[in-house]
């Protein structure tokens, strides 16, 4: 699932995300009913998680909000419904069957940022390395340019909903369904092709999330591979989460929601060294 930029939430004493259920709301203009939290791992609700997968999350709340009048006067996504899924995608197989047997994807987390982005993208680009960005529609409004430097990149956007609430699958399925659409109004707006593929905001998975990714036509993706980077654990045991990274993996990492200076400092080394052993990085 930062040195100078908008004022960032402490991040929270206790790791798991389920005892963390009370959250400060971003504002009755906005979602009056949104109390927004952070992503990281993923709860796993729904489908089998992997083995040993820990529950934490962090406290995020997107710094940039949004007028709800600019939001509705963007163009509704359009998108064929595909069939509801009854689990997300947790392996690059998974999804992508035909991806070199030694693939590997690397997923990036609740930005765009404009301190932490601009490095992500710049590293990515000195490794010749694509990636996924799930990215908080509040942040692509605010930052339509990064929006445009990473599809321009060769990298997939996905959509992360508009505000990343949580717990989402909490919410009603109206307000999950508004929450997806909006975020899906406004990456298209940043010049970004429509997403395909969905991230719900700390792996938050329900039925109701299913149906409402398969309506705007979105695949539901996960990770199998959590450095919880987002906790600020130290770049060695980032580093050492993400190099123990096997063939069909999903990495996950975050360049919002907080100061993300040891994730990029773990991918400096990361990045080269999984490369060194012959993985090929896919996107989703």
């Amino acid at each position: 699932m930062p040195i100078s930029e908008p004022s960032q939430p402490a991040q929270p004493s206790q790791p798991s995300r389920r005892r963390l259920l009370s959250w400060t709301a971003l504002g009755a203009a906005t979602f009056a009913s949104a109390a927004l939290t952070g992503c990281s791992q993923s709860a796993h609700a729904h489908g089998a998680a992997p083995a040993g997968s820990p529950s934490p999350a962090d406290a995020f709340s997107p710094a940039a909000p949004v007028d709800p009048k600019a939001v509705s006067g963007l163009p509704s996504p359009s998108a064929a419904a595909v069939a509801p899924r009854g689990k997300p995608v947790y392996k690059v197989h998974d999804l992508l069957p035909d991806a070199p047997a030694d693939a590997v994807a690397l997923t990036i987390d609740d930005g765009p940022n404009p301190l932490y982005t601009p490095q992500v993208l710049q590293l990515l680009r000195q490794y010749d390395i694509r990636a996924t960005f799930s990215v908080v529609g509040s942040e692509a409004h605010a930052h339509k340019d990064l929006i445009r430097r990473i599809a321009a990149d060769g990298h997939t956007v996905a959509n992360h909903t508009m505000t990343h609430p949580q717990p989402f699958s909490h919410r009603t399925d109206a307000q999950i369904q508004q929450q997806i659409a909006d975020a899906q109004s406004v990456i298209v707006d940043a010049g970004a092709p429509a997403p395909t593929l969905f991230r719900s905001p700390g792996g938050d998975w329900s039925p109701a999330v299913f149906a409402a990714a398969a309506k705007y036509g979105m695949t539901p993706i996960d990770w199998d591979v959590d450095p919880r980077d987002w906790s600020r654990p130290g770049v060695a045991k980032i580093s050492e989460k993400l190099l123990a990274a096997r063939p069909g993996d999903i990495l996950l990492c975050h360049d919002g929601g907080g100061d993300r200076s040891q994730t990029l400092d773990a991918l400096r080394t990361v990045l080269p060294a999984l490369k060194a052993k012959g993985f090929a990085f896919v996107t989703l």
